[in-house]
Order: C-alpha cells, then structure tokens, then sequence
C-alpha cells in the first residue's frame, strides 16, 4: 500500500526556516522518483524539487539555493528544507512519488495529504 505523509509545515515570519517531511512506505521509497510540490491560492501546482534513488536531485529555478531536499533512507523519510521563507511561498505543500525523474506534477501517481506553510511579512 503507497502511503505518503507530510508533516512540519506553519506559520513563521518572513527570513524563517522549516524542514518539512514526508515518511513514506518502503516499497514506495524504494521504487519511485520522489518530489516536493507547492500549490498556492489560485495557483496550479508547481513542482520545487525532486531526488532520484541514486542521489540525483533537481530544483524549481524559484527556489534554488533556499530549498534543499533530502532522504533518510534508515528512516523511509522525505525532507525538504526550507531557509530565507518569503510570504511567496506561501503554500499547501505535498511530497508525491512518481516514475519519472522530473518536477512536473502531472507525472507522479500518488500524493501526500499536504502540509500548510504560511509565511508572514
């Protein structure tokens, strides 16, 4: 059963920092690409990072050098650090897993539930 759960988002101010994560099931982790999503009011989904079983890791132009993602294998969790908040980002965020090595949403099959991050100016 792919089970995806997200967890660490809130409220912070502008210039904060949270580390969202995503524990998921170990055949999920194991067999599919895996990436961090943000999806904002009135906004489609974005994708702002994905990493590859082998290490391999892509970010969202938007978003390079603040948010870095990462995996505990030991633990089957999915992080994604986020440093320098501004209320731009602003957004529910999901981890999703997928078969593709890409940030575009519609290539991933299953999806967390959402964490909200709100960042206030």
């Amino acid at each position: 059963q792919v089970q995806l759960v997200e967890s660490g988002g809130g409220s912070v101010q502008a210039g904060g920092s949270l580390r969202l994560s995503c524990v998921v099931s170990e055949y999920t982790y194991s067999r599919y690409y895996m990436g961090w999503f943000r999806e904002a009011p009135g906004k489609e989904r974005e994708g702002v990072a994905a990493i590859a079983s082998d290490g391999r890791i892509r970010y969202a132009d938007s978003v390079k050098g603040r948010f870095t993602i990462s995996k505990d294998n030991a633990k089957n969790t999915l992080y994604l650090q986020i440093n320098s908040l501004k209320p731009e980002d602003t957004a529910t965020y999901y981890c999703a897993a997928g078969n593709y090595f890409s940030l575009s949403f519609g290539l991933y099959v299953y999806w967390g539930q959402g964490t909200q991050v709100t960042v206030s100016s």
